[in-house]
């Protein structure tokens, strides 16, 4: 069985989870996390939580799709333009969530990472 971290303890104390992401991001992967939830129920409504892998894999391109509108919002309030804030975050959330999933998928692909146990 392959698994995330490595198993001897020197290895796995340069991997801090908490204090070197948890830590430095926690609304940013609040965010991620609401937008979890919310892509499942609008995707897979009725089922658990979980990655449907197969459904959008255009990772790069949706990420920077999502940066586009992101700098459109930022443009706006610069030329003092009413800003929706939740929908620049959500923009901000999306951005993240795609390149996490990007990451994952690379992870799984190129340095042998177990299949993440979310997804599908």
């Amino acid at each position: 069985m392959t698994l995330t971290l490595p198993t001897d303890s020197q290895s796995r104390k340069q991997i801090p989870l908490l204090s070197g992401c948890l830590r430095y991001f926690p609304a940013a992967l609040s965010g991620v996390a609401a937008l979890s939830q919310a892509g499942n129920s609008k995707h897979n409504p009725g089922e658990p939580l979980h990655h449907a892998r197969g459904k959008s894999p255009d990772h790069g391109d949706a990420l920077l799709r999502h940066l586009v509108d992101l700098q459109d919002h930022l443009a706006a309030l610069a030329r003092d333009e009413e800003l929706d804030t939740r929908k620049a975050l959500a923009e901000a959330d999306a951005i993240c969530w795609r390149a996490l999933a990007l990451s994952q998928e690379l992870h799984e692909r190129l340095a042998d990472s177990p299949l993440a146990p979310g997804a599908r």
